[in-house]
């Protein structure tokens, strides 16, 4: 994380901090478009790293939105919220929404798709590599717990 954090300072941005080792960053910055700062940070990484790594920039209202989503509120069961790096259109969503089961349900809002496990992701038959090809689109998942704690910070 530590060469993560290196990365983003080298790009400017002030106040950087990573939350548990899964390439979450938090910073500062004065930059307005997302899709041309994920672009940015895209290049940088694949420099530093030496391989692509698809970026999912959320601003704190819009992760303070997802962490306070009651999108399954009768649930029992695990909670992810996949952050996608587009919105899927209604076709995908629909499509995605249809393979709910009994142990695992979905619903897509916006560029958030929600996954409730019953059982939880590593024992569902469901994967993150099957959301992203229904979705037609990039995404990395988190525990909503996680969620809610990146929120607050």
């Amino acid at each position: 994380m530590e060469r993560l954090r290196d990365a983003f300072e080298a790009l400017g941005f002030r106040n950087v901090s990573t939350f548990i080792a899964s390439g979450n960053v938090l910073f500062d910055t004065t930059a307005r478009s997302a899709a041309k700062l994920e672009e940015r940070i895209e290049g940088a990484l694949r420099t530093e790293l030496g391989f692509d790594v698809a970026t999912f920039l959320r601003t704190p209202a819009e992760m303070a939105a997802v962490a306070a989503a009651e999108v399954f509120p009768e649930a029992a069961g695990a909670i992810y919220v996949a952050f996608l790096k587009h919105a899927p259109d209604a076709t995908r969503r629909t499509g995605l929404e249809a393979m709910s089961t009994d142990t695992d349900r979905f619903a897509v809002r916006g560029r958030e798709a929600w996954w409730l496990s019953v059982t939880g992701m590593g024992r569902s038959s469901f994967s993150g590599a099957t959301l992203e090809k229904v979705l037609g689109t990039p995404a990395t998942a988190r525990n909503i717990t996680t969620v809610r704690k990146l929120a607050a910070l």
